[in-house]
Formats: C-alpha cells, structure tokens, sequence
C-alpha cells in the first residue's frame, strides 16, 4: 500500500509540475499578445485577469500532453535514482504498477469532465464578456457583425445579446419556394421562453401582399423555432469554449433546422472522448519511462524530450485525422475516436516489451 501511494502521488506531481510549467509559458504567450489589444478600460491589470481566466480552459485542451509527459517525467525519475529498480525488487509487478496508475488516472478523467461542463466553458465566457466590456464600454455587441441562422426558408440576425442573455438587434426574413421574399421583420428585443418561442418586442413587419410590401407594427409578436434560452450562450462562445451538454443541444438543433452540424459534433465528440486520450497517454508514457534499465540508457531530459516530440506528433496526427474526416465526411465518432486507439495500441505494444 506504501509503494502504491508513493508512485501514485510521484505521477500526479508529475501532472502537476508539467501543469505548472505549461500554463506559465502559454499563459505568457497570451498575456503578451493580449496586450496588443488593450483599450478604453482593458488596461495591463484587467490583460492580466483576462489571461488567468482563459488559461483553465487552455490547460483541459493541453491534458493529454500533460498526462504524457508528467508521467515520463515521474517515472523517469524515478528510475533515474534506481527506485523503480527496488520497487521491481519487492515482487511489484508490471500489473500492478499499472494498476497503481489506474485510481490517479481515472480521477484525473473524472475531473476533466466536470471542468468541461461545469467549470472552463463558464470562466472562458465571463473572461469574454468582460473583456468586450471594458474595451468597448458594452458587453452586448456579438462578435463578426453578429449570428446568423436559418432553417432553410427564413433566416434570422442577431447583433446584440446582453450579459444576461436578452437578444437584441434582430432581423427575420422569411423566402418562398422560389426564394421571394414574402416577409421581413425587425424587433429591438425579444423575450424567450421554455419551448423556443420568442416574443418579438417593439416589432416592425413587412408582409408581402399582391406583390407589395405591406409595414405594419406590433408591441409583441411570437415567433416559434428559434434558441432556446439553454443554447443562447453559444453565440458569445466560441465552440472550443461551450461546454458538452450546450454543444450536444446546439448540434442537434442546427440538424433540427437542416443546418450544417460538422463544426459542432465534431468538437462534443473530441472532447466527450479527450479524457480517454488521457488515459492512453498515460499508458505510453508508463510504457516509455518505466523500464527499470532505461534510466541507465538514457537521460531524463532525453526521456522528456521524447515524450514532448511524441506530444506534437499526436496533435498534429490528429489535426490530420480530423480534418480527413470531415472532407471524406467519415463516421464522427469514430473519426473522434481513432487517435486515441492509435496512441492505446502503440502504449500497448511498447508494455508487452517493457523492461521490468
């Protein structure tokens, strides 16, 4: 039980200090490009602020990597001090090691997931939020001249969504089946309810009637359809920044609406899936620094800096089986779910011939 709890907190120091290490140099990286946009009230201080709300979010993406190389790095060390080597002594087995290895891992899956729902995606929008408030005086604008959507036979626009998720700014175009358009409407806001209907408010509407376009007003108008009120923040958010349940709901609104749902289902599944990566990687790096003799082959820093090249060629391998998945249009889960499989059956083959 010693030694259990020994290599199982050695690894998530690991974790930690790789952890540690990362979010400090991207941290730096965002901080200083950040700064190139300060004004208005986005002084240095609120960059700052802005810079350590974000980096959690950075950190989730960043979690197979840490996984990697925190535990080359734990193990690695120590083997490099012959630890391993005594440990080996005792009787401990590989299946064993591994399974000393198993309670940290899950744990650190199990927080993965809850910070991607419950955590990153909020702190990402309050960074947001704020930051388009003190630079521009308003935290209402939405970003790129606003939202789009359609249903195939009206189309709606968004401008404004307030900091307690209000539309405003919206325009509404209706077409026929051969593409004339037959109504248009602008409303200042609109009040949203439970089952997608909004209430226009302070509502202009133009109707086509005899070939002509007839202006009417109305205090309020129901329209059916549209955002739920669940769904509203994912027009302030980037999707890397939504969190699993808002992006699953989106995704099958837009297919709902004959929209396009690529973009969307494909970042749930990496993500819903990105914990597993997780534990593949901490597999290969066990499998790579865990040998009791490769402390006496080579360096740590030698072992690091495998586990660093191996961590690029992941994400770019997988930046490679995405982007060929949606242009051969394969199965997104499976598309989703193919680097972590690779990376499990090189972590596999290399513990059949660990050292140990």
């Amino acid at each position: 039980m010693i030694l259990q709890r020994y290599i199982g907190l050695s690894v998530v120091k690991g974790w930690l200090l790789v952890m540690v290490v990362l979010g400090a140099i991207f941290g730096l990286i965002s901080f200083t490009q950040e700064l190139d946009h300060t004004g208005y009230q986005y002084n240095t201080l609120a960059v700052a602020r802005y810079t350590l709300l974000i980096l959690p979010n950075q950190l989730v993406n960043l979690a197979p990597v840490i996984a990697l190389l925190g535990s080359i790095v734990a193990l690695s060390s120590l083997d490099r001090y012959n630890e391993l080597t005594i440990v080996s002594c005792t009787g401990f087995s590989p299946t064993q090691l591994l399974a000393t290895l198993a309670l940290p891992t899950v744990l650190l899956m199990a927080g993965l997931w809850v910070c991607m729902e419950y955590v990153t995606p909020q702190l990402q929008q309050s960074a947001g939020q704020e930051r388009q408030r003190l630079r521009d005086g308003t935290s209402g604008w939405l970003p790129d001249g606003g939202v789009w959507s359609t249903d195939g036979q009206s189309y709606i626009h968004l401008t404004i969504m307030s900091e307690d998720n209000v539309p405003g700014g919206i325009s509404l175009f209706e077409f026929d089946e051969s593409n004339q358009l037959v109504r248009a409407m602008q409303a200042n806001t609109a009040i949203v309810k439970d089952d997608r209907t909004w209430v226009f408010q302070t509502v202009k509407e133009k109707i086509l009637v005899d070939g002509q376009l007839q202006t009417q007003t109305h205090d309020a108008l129901e329209i059916t359809n549209l955002w739920s009120r669940d769904e509203l923040p994912t027009l302030t958010l980037p999707v890397a920044s939504m969190n699993l349940s808002l992006l699953y709901r989106y995704s099958q609104y837009r297919a709902t609406n004959g929209q396009p749902v690529g973009k969307y289902m494909n970042a749930f599944w990496q993500r819903l899936l990105m914990p597993l990566t997780v534990c593949a990687m901490v597999l290969l790096g066990t499998s790579i620094s865990a040998s009791i003799t490769a402390g006496r082959d080579r360096s740590l820093g030698v072992s690091i800096g495998i586990g660093a090249v191996l961590g690029i060629l992941f994400y770019l391998g997988a930046q490679i089986i995405f982007s060929l998945g949606q242009l051969l249009q394969w199965n997104i889960p499976l598309v989703a779910l193919l680097p972590t499989l690779i990376t499990l059956a090189a972590a596999l083959l290399l513990l059949r011939r660990m050292r140990w």
